[in-house]
């Protein structure tokens, strides 16, 4: 058997004509997973395709090709299914997207697979190696992580040179909070799942590296979990960079061994500064926490913050931009990310939206957390549109980048060159979010502004 699989992208990291000539991203853990995942019994062939740094061949050598699909992908994984089951392919989906929509997904392939893959991938190729392929294939619901018998991910099946790094690890998945813009919860529901350390804590040391990054939403959400990852971590003598919540700022224990165990970068849901804005997102438990006061605590530890930012939510005005990246100066965020509010479909978000008549597009390659695609209550879509491109060209100008390295006290390398990345990235978005839908919106607030006519706008 002969399989492909594929990661395709969206028109912004799509290599022919994308924003970076080079991929910036490190290497995702998917394609590299469901690998590993294949039967040793059926002796496949697999090759692997990630459209972020390199185009998709016209012809695949492949019995079965297997997509992986989030919300902004989706039509170009739906091009390439149908363009490959044209040529006799059998075409599988999976991924976030599919999960979400497993009708839609199912026009476009032979076979889906419904939530997570750890046991419903493998059933799937031998399905198909018998000639008994079903249309969809779901997650079982006493699905766990929690087995040492996983085989560790085919990162060597990729070219180490084409992305930042392949140290890419995972501990846990999903996140207990139920924040309404979120997919995690609307996909997966608010469980996390954990697997064994002592299985994390090999997979590390086989592959050998020593900086890392985990992919997990939430490594803190439970404690006692968390600290015993951490401090097997510390003989380790490795450096790490994840995700947390600000909860951490409230077990300075907990946030000191983090520190110990070799975290040099957390990145932080800091979501929005407008007072509201977080009961919006049902994400209120961010008010129990100065922000300002959690970067300062994590950059005495030596540890960097990247700042997450979310525009758009009911609350938000059009003075939201230029307060929001103020905060940023002033706290020395060391990397300021900033996204407009996106109604991925299933989320309670997007009902909430579509309900209220506020969703003007679902064209989801436009679903990629950059673009305007729903009616904000309190701005114009250009507004929000123009506000979001340039509150990153205004956190990103060179006296944003030194004042707010200088107040994080952040020397190293690695913070000014991946500010410098985002410096080009903030730069270039206007080069290619461009929404050709038209766009009924609110008249504009402020003098300077463009029409508010059905026309094309430059969105981020």
């Amino acid at each position: 058997m002969k399989i492909a699989l594929i990661s395709p992208k969206g028109p912004l990291y799509r290599a022919r004509g994308g924003i970076f000539k080079k991929s910036l991203r490190y290497q995702p853990l998917t394609l590299t997973t469901l690998a590993a995942l294949i039967p040793p019994e059926l002796e496949a062939q697999v090759s692997l395709y990630d459209e972020g740094i390199a185009p998709i061949p016209d012809t695949l050598d492949a019995d079965i090709v297997g997509l992986t699909v989030i919300t902004g992908t989706a039509p170009r994984a739906y091009e390439l299914a149908a363009h490959f089951r044209a040529q006799g392919k059998t075409v599988v989906l999976g991924g976030p997207h599919v999960t979400l929509m497993p009708e839609e997904a199912t026009g476009h392939a032979d076979a889906i697979c419904v939530g997570y893959a750890e046991d419903s991938w493998p059933e799937l190729l031998r399905d198909h190696a018998r000639g008994a392929l079903k249309p969809t294939y779901y997650q079982q619901p006493d699905f766990s992580l929690d087995r040492s018998d996983m085989p560790f991910a085919r990162r060597d099946l990729f070219d180490r040179g084409s992305f930042l790094t392949q140290a890419v690890f995972e501990a846990t998945r999903s996140c207990a909070h139920d924040c309404e813009f979120c997919v995690a919860p609307a996909a997966w529901g608010r469980k996390q799942y954990q697997k064994p350390v002592d299985w994390v804590i090999n997979d590390i040391r086989q592959f050998g590296q020593k900086q890392l990054i985990f992919v997990d939403l939430n490594l803190i959400s439970d404690r006692q979990y968390a600290r015993e990852l951490f401090t097997r971590l510390i003989p380790l003598n490795v450096q790490w960079f994840g995700l947390s919540t600000v909860l951490l700022a409230h077990d300075r224990e907990l946030m000191e061994l983090v520190a110990r165990s070799g975290c040099k970068g957390l990145l932080l849901g800091l979501e929005t500064v407008t007072p509201g804005s977080l009961q919006d997102a049902r994400k209120k438990f961010n008010d129990s926490v100065d922000f300002k006061q959690v970067a300062a605590d994590l950059h005495h530890l030596g540890i960097s913050v990247q700042g997450c930012f979310v525009f758009g939510l009911d609350h938000d005005t059009p003075d939201v931009f230029d307060t929001t990246v103020e905060f940023a100066l002033d706290a020395g965020i060391d990397l300021p990310r900033f996204a407009v509010l996106t109604p991925f479909p299933g989320t309670p978000l997007h009902h909430r939206l579509a309900a209220q008549g506020r969703i003007l597009t679902r064209d989801w390659s436009l679903y990629d957390g950059q673009h305007v695609v729903f009616q904000p209550q309190g701005m114009s879509v250009q507004e929000l549109a123009i506000g979001h491109e340039r509150a990153w060209k205004n956190v990103y100008r060179w006296s944003a980048i030194g004042r707010r390295l200088w107040t994080a006290r952040n020397f190293k390398p690695l913070a000014l060159t991946a500010n410098l990345g985002y410096r080009f990235y903030a730069h270039n978005l206007h080069r290619f979010y461009t929404c050709d839908w038209p766009i009924q919106a609110m008249p504009p607030r402020t003098p300077g502004h463009v029409s508010a006519s059905p026309q094309k706008v430059v969105c981020g």
